[in-house]
């Protein structure tokens, strides 16, 4: 397999795990936003910390993908 497919896979292959990230904070502000609206205030701090860690690794995945992207294009047109 050439490198540019294997960057094309990889690229795709981030960016859905990226978008499962993203629906799964979207849930967990869902459930930050019912705790808050039924005085549960417990609830607020564990899922504002997942939130950031899941913010935190979809950066470094998107940084991983668009670093892999720059050293591709540096080796240039072949393989």
């Amino acid at each position: 397999m050439e490198t540019r497919q294997q960057g094309s896979i990889l690229f795709s292959a981030v960016l859905v795990l990226i978008a499962l990230l993203v629906v799964i904070q979207l849930w967990l502000v869902a459930a930050a936003l019912d705790a808050l609206f039924a005085r549960q205030l417990v609830v607020l701090v564990p899922t504002a910390i997942a939130s950031g860690m899941l913010f935190l690794l979809s950066g470094g995945l998107l940084w991983y993908v668009v670093s892999f992207d720059a050293r591709l294009r540096q080796w240039g047109p072949r393989g």
